[in-house]
């Protein structure tokens, strides 16, 4: 199961909450050690690794985690000892692998293979203690001696950015900024039958594709956006409409639970990625802290402006993985999101869907416009860019998404 999804996913399932400790006996860093002296990852893909659990650590830690590593290194003749004395109590031996003999065989190999990640790796802010440990009394005072440092230096140094001041909120973009949203043509239209016609086509095609994503071991993430009434909801109805229902899933997202809360951000979308080779859908993403999060202050002003490097990096990560990502912002015009309103308002069977947030959102368009512009100028990369959908006219928005999806896939497909 852990094979289908990225290499970090599985312990991004067992970080601890917030207040908790939590001790990894071997980690991520097993990925650049053992499966390198076994030659289970290429060779040209260890930068790529080395760059993501840097990412993943500074992540962690600027969202308040302490952390502390340790390399206990043992000589080759101590390692030797061990194994064998381990190996010869009948309730030691279990410990002993045939790895742990190979990396005894292949010592110098081995040694190599550390130094070169404890050099890539020890980093400001997760730097690593190399703690002597053929004395194993010198090994567990200089552990817990280096553990107490750490904690009380981070805790020290929150005290410190607890005190960071925020700029007042932004209503408008400077001169210099892009705004996306203004060049988008929302006259667009498409006439009934043409819609009909192009809709069937596309969803037939996104169907014979998903057998090929299945077989080729893609992971798919869409990932929808939008004005509140925007449409993200009929879009997705008309991508799902006739998929196998085994090899996709929608997550819709609100506001984080209370356990949620308790950990990074990314923490609950991680668990919620498609494995290779299936679509995963999502209404509402981690963009969520640089739009609704940052306008309600939900986010500090120094967590959502970091938020734009994570993002990036999480989808960096996934897009190395062979995920093919899609981004969609369903942009509407204010007397549009009006009519939608209205027509809700009166509507028993979509009343619902309209509540006092809808309305309070609506007051601070000016906000939005400007977070959603810069989320775009900030994240659009070539590895996962955005794609601006005209949802004036919902016929043409669904068609657009669809159509979007099915040559995105294709292309990816066909060109890896």
């Amino acid at each position: 199961l852990e094979q289908k999804y990225p290499f970090l996913w599985r312990f991004w399932q067992n970080l601890p909450p917030q207040g908790s400790f939590a001790i990894f006996y071997h980690s991520w860093y097993i990925h650049v050690l053992e499966d390198r002296l076994f030659e289970r990852l290429p060779e040209n893909q260890t930068p790529l690794v080395m760059r993501d659990i840097n990412a993943f650590e500074r992540q962690l830690i600027d969202d308040g985690a302490i952390m502390a590593k340790f390399w206990l290194h043992l000589s080759k003749k101590e390692l030797k000892n061990r194994l064998k004395d381990y190996q010869e109590d009948e309730l030691e031996s279990w410990r002993v692998r045939p790895e742990d003999w190979q990396q005894q065989k292949n010592y110098k190999q081995y040694s190599a293979l550390a130094e070169e990640m404890i050099i890539y790796t020890s980093t400001g802010f997760a730097p690593w203690t190399l703690v002597e440990a053929d004395c194993q009394r010198w090994a567990r005072v200089k552990v817990l001696t280096q553990l107490v440092s750490t904690i009380r230096g981070a805790l020290e140094q929150r005290k410190i950015l607890s005190e960071t001041p925020s700029l007042p909120p932004q209503t408008e973009l400077l001169p210099t900024e892009p705004d996306y949203l203004d060049r988008v043509d929302l006259t667009v239209h498409l006439p009934k039958d043409e819609y009909k016609t192009r809709l069937k086509s596309a969803q037939v095609e996104l169907r014979k594709l998903q057998r090929q994503i299945f077989e080729k071991k893609l992971g798919v993430v869409l990932l929808f956006e939008g004005w509140d009434a925007a449409g993200k909801g009929g879009a997705i109805k008309r991508v799902t409409d006739i998929l196998d229902p085994r090899n996709y899933k929608v997550h819709a997202f609100a506001a984080p639970t209370e356990e949620e809360n308790k950990h990074h951000y990314l923490w609950r979308f991680w668990r919620k990625l498609p494995q290779l080779g299936n679509i995963g859908i999502f209404d509402r993403t981690w963009y969520g802290r640089v739009l609704v999060e940052r306008i309600e202050n939900f986010a500090t002003e120094v967590e959502w402006r970091r938020a734009y490097r994570e993002i990036n990096e999480f989808e960096a990560q996934l897009a190395t993985d062979n995920y093919l990502i899609i981004k969609f912002w369903i942009h509407i015009s204010q007397e549009e999101q009006l009519n939608r309103f209205e027509a809700r308002k009166n509507d028993p069977f979509k009343n619902y869907k309209l509540t006092d947030e809808d309305w309070r959102n609506r007051e601070q368009w000016n906000l939005y416009d400007v977070a959603v512009n810069q989320a775009i100028a900030r994240t659009s990369t070539p590895l996962a860019p955005w794609k601006i959908v005209p949802g004036d006219d919902k016929y043409y928005a669904r068609v657009y998404v669809l159509e979007t999806i099915v040559n995105a896939i294709k292309k990816k497909l066909n060109h890896g």
